[in-house]
């Protein structure tokens, strides 16, 4: 079976090479505040694929005939990514699905099914031996449209390993190319997950002997999105799923911008590669930040507005001395401006010498002490501090010693 990746120049697959597949515009889109109209999905789209995406998830083309508009646009329009459209293991979406890829250069089906006992019984009432026959019939006639097919097991973690098993196995024997094991409720922990991913990968021989990627999904309820996907990876995982922000059901997915930064980052433990255009990271974050109906959280890593600022006077003396003791990347290397020495009650006497100098007004010495002591003063006052405050605290400080008070 043709891997469904990119490879080495000698053919096999790219063993240290992770693969981005972005649910942004599907799984991400489909979250509360995060509909968007079908121009402001094509803005992102062209977006994502100067990110360097590897798969972009464009959509669930039969939710809607926008939906499926919209995935249609992009695999037209859109060069460089695989186009994936979303399918239930059900025939009207699988064809929509095929329809809405067919311009795509390179286009995937993703098609789905839950597997756990809970779902099986709760939600699709229908027996474990139904849902084999239906991911048999559903993978083989999406492979009929498509060369690169993806299959989860919906509720993958809280599915029983033996039926997983044997679920992973009927999908690569009717097409599958790419296994996704989603945790699709958050529920995993890293070590859990990563066993998972091991004991099918050691149970389901094929995998391995037809080049079979593996994928993870992971959703963020209890803030593990990220660690399990990391954890994935290495259990053997070379496709991350994941989302710009973090955004997605719930609690989100697992943040794009994170997984890339902790690949870089942490090369020393974690030497794997990925094309994710890492100048590109902010950019792309306050685009999707434009097209929704929220931005990402102040606090958020790589991207929030205080993931390169620094307020106690401790930090931006360290920081004016040498970034890289309080800084383990520079905000250029993912698109920021430049780090921020924010101004208020916790900073020093340096971070206010520097900023005067900045704002043009060297401070002797004695000056500075004085002007630092009104400075702290309206900071206890006042959240925000702005040059205009600086400037007159100045003025205030000549008014004072011109007449003697």
């Amino acid at each position: 079976m043709v891997p469904a990746h990119p490879a080495s120049p000698n053919g096999a697959p790219a063993r240290n090479r992770v693969f981005f597949f972005d649910t942004t515009l599907r799984d991400g889109e489909q979250s509360p505040g995060c509909t968007m109209h079908h121009a402001e999905k094509l803005r992102m789209a062209h977006q994502l694929a100067s990110l360097g995406v590897d798969i972009l998830e464009a959509g669930f083309a039969i939710a809607s005939d926008g939906d499926s508009a919209s995935i249609r646009a992009i695999a037209r329009e859109i060069r460089g990514p695989v186009i994936a459209s979303l399918a239930r293991c059900k025939r009207e979406d699988i064809e929509a699905a095929a329809r809405s890829i067919e311009p795509a250069a390179r286009g995937r089906i993703h098609t789905f099914l839950s597997t756990s006992d809970l779902h099986l019984a709760a939600k699709l009432k229908i027996t474990r031996e139904q849902a084999i026959e239906q991911i048999a019939e559903s993978v083989a006639l999406a492979r009929s449209f498509c060369d690169d097919v993806e299959f989860s097991p919906e509720d993958a973690t809280r599915t029983d390993p033996d039926f997983l098993v044997k679920v992973c196995e009927v999908a690569i024997e009717a097409g599958a190319t790419t296994l996704n094991l989603p945790d699709t409720v958050g529920y995993c922990i890293p070590q859990d997950y990563a066993a998972m991913f091991r004991m099918v990968r050691a149970r389901v021989p094929r995998i391995d002997a037809d080049n079979i990627v593996l994928s993870a999904h992971c959703h963020d309820d209890l803030g593990l999105a990220v660690a399990n996907t990391i954890a994935a990876i290495e259990a053997g995982v070379r496709q991350a799923e994941c989302a710009v922000n973090g955004i997605g059901e719930r609690a989100g997915n697992a943040a794009l911008e994170e997984i890339a930064a902790i690949l870089v980052v942490r090369k020393d433990k974690l030497p794997y590669t990925h094309h994710i255009a890492m100048d590109q990271i902010y950019r792309t974050s306050q685009m999707l930040a434009e097209c929704i109906s929220f931005g990402a959280a102040p606090n958020k890593a790589i991207v929030g507005a205080n993931a390169f600022a620094h307020a106690a006077g401790i930090h931006q003396h360290g920081m004016m001395i040498n970034p890289l003791t309080y800084e383990i990347m520079t905000p250029e290397s993912v698109g920021v401006s430049k780090s921020l020495l924010v101004l208020g009650k916790h900073s020093g006497r340096r971070a206010l010498e520097q900023r005067y100098a900045e704002l043009g007004h060297p401070l002797t010495r004695a000056e500075l002490d004085a002007v630092y002591h009104r400075f702290t003063e309206l900071a206890d006052r006042k959240k925000s501090i702005y040059d205009q405050d600086l400037v007159a605290l100045l003025q205030h400080e000549s008014q004072g010693v011109g007449t003697g008070a």
